[in-house]
């Protein structure tokens, strides 16, 4: 490649010229001079520009000693049983989302396959199962065929009844994890198309995971009871038809990466599909798009433009999910069990947006994970916590050099007025370096009010958001969790 399989300059002239550079070239580290080398000192010599315009480059897999993989020694699992073990998506998964994609080492454990299956296929496939199973019964109990509608647009337009109505409902707090999840998806589409084109396969999958990880835990997880009916018949629906989009674009968007789970998703979920095309074509003159045979012959999901509100309901969900995991920390740290209520759990943030989502659209959902009565929240850090200032070392390192300490010291001294002018402005000076937004963490260190007795309350927090439970038990509460 590229110039003796093409028998160039002999033949396909044309042809070559077309074609060159490569858009891409793929092979091992240990090709860098033996293969890659080559290909540029000839094309250099040649035609003075690069043979290929992306380099693909895979590490070595090691085995799990860190010992180059021996026959004679037979120190790495048999790949036959692995894959009749694990399947062969698991394998491809595990090696895709290693070291290996960016030219680094793997010491390869089949731990490591097992832990693709147990934390992202089984959640994933359980999210597909659950739509099957509420499907089926929402069919049964109406008597009615599912029809999700060829796309997530049409489905909404179908659910709304017009563009307007649909700004109108996205009001509604039911409503707000299908909005989140929708801008979601949006923005798993836009980052997985711009960074397959530009060839950053090792960005990819970490972020197709995260978001399997947020579509089991957070939208399945706090929408069962709309998934099973418990909100009405249109809400059910429309919790129902949201999930299978969901569902069908991530199915599309992993298909390169795990190919047999996500054709056989695909083939049962292309069956609603076809409902939709046939109820679609019925008194209709315009003939409806056929439905691929396979996912594979699917075209990847297009960008679609962000809508108005998407930045700030996915903020405002990734907080919320920060909330909640705070609060349960804080009870087991406490020893005080899910089951048993507690009287109240105050959020403290300085984004009234968020704290207007969080007391509003959103609490249900930290009222329930949380088994508390009351939500409150306060704009104030300094009401519950004192501000610290410390070093972004990573960011800093390379900037700052041997001058690190020094500005290190200055970072560490900041009074908390300094600090606030910090967060207000984005910028600050010290020791002769401006410091940026980013280069400064700024730590939350709880501090109960002088009014709060010891043991009555406990925080805990990201670093963002803190999180503060009332942990007194009053004999009404205990009678709750008793009777609960």
């Amino acid at each position: 490649m590229p110039y003796g399989q093409l028998h160039y300059p002999f033949e396909n002239k044309a042809l070559f010229e077309a074609n060159f550079p490569a858009d891409f070239v793929a092979e091992g580290l240990d090709q860098t001079r033996g293969w890659f080398y080559t290909l540029m000192v000839l094309s250099s010599a040649l035609f003075d520009k690069p043979a290929f315009k992306n380099l693909v480059c895979n590490g070595l897999v090691l085995a799990a000693d860190g010992k180059k993989m021996s026959k004679r020694l037979k120190n790495y699992p048999d790949p036959t049983e692995v894959i009749n073990k694990y399947g062969a998506d698991a394998l491809r998964l595990y090696l895709i989302n290693s070291p290996v994609v960016r030219a680094e080492t793997l010491r390869f454990k089949e731990e490591g396959v097992f832990s693709v299956v147990k934390d992202v296929f089984l959640p994933w496939y359980n999210a597909y199962r659950f739509l099957v199973q509420y499907v089926r019964h929402w069919e049964v109990k109406t008597g009615e065929t599912f029809n999700p509608g060829l796309s997530a647009e049409a489905a909404e337009i179908a659910l709304g009844g017009s563009s307007n109505q649909l700004k109108q409902d996205q009001s509604a707090g039911v409503a707000v994890l299908d909005r989140w999840i929708s801008a979601a998806v949006r923005s798993l589409t836009a980052f997985v198309r711009s960074e397959m084109e530009g060839y950053r396969l090792y960005t990819v999958v970490p972020r197709l995971v995260s978001f399997i990880d947020q579509l089991t835990n957070i939208y399945v997880r706090y929408n069962r009871r709309r998934l099973r009916g418990g909100k009405g018949h249109g809400d059910c629906l429309a919790a129902l038809t949201t999930l299978f989009h969901v569902l069908l674009t991530v199915t599309k968007v992993m298909a390169p990466f795990t190919p047999f789970i996500c054709e056989a998703m695909y083939q049962n979920l292309r069956n609603a599909l076809l409902v939709a095309t046939q109820q679609q074509q019925h008194g209709s003159t315009t003939t409806a798009a056929e439905v691929p045979e396979s996912v594979h012959w699917c075209e990847m999901p297009e960008v679609q433009q962000e809508r108005e509100g998407d930045a700030r309901i996915q903020a405002s969900v990734g907080r919320m999910q920060a909330v909640i995991e705070a609060g349960r920390a804080i009870r087991e740290k406490n020893n005080k069990p899910l089951k048993q209520p507690l009287r109240k759990v105050t959020v403290v943030h300085p984004d009234p947006d968020f704290l207007a989502d969080i007391t509003g659209e959103l609490s249900e959902y930290v009222v329930g994970e949380l088994n508390v009565m009351q939500l409150e929240t306060c704009s104030d850090m300094l009401q519950w916590a004192e501000l610290k200032a410390e070093p972004e070392w990573q960011m800093l390192g390379k900037k700052l050099g041997k001058d690190m300490g020094k500005v290190a010291g200055a970072i560490r001294g900041l009074s908390v007025s300094d600090i606030l002018g910090y967060q207000q402005s984005g910028s600050i000076t010290l020791a002769g370096y401006t410091l940026t937004a980013g280069e400064i963490k700024v730590v939350r260190v709880f501090r109960p009010p002088a009014s709060v007795s010891a043991g009555e309350v406990d925080a805990a927090g990201d670093g963002e958001v803190l999180v503060v439970l009332d942990l007194v038990q009053q004999d009404d509460l205990v009678v709750q969790g008793q009777a609960r």
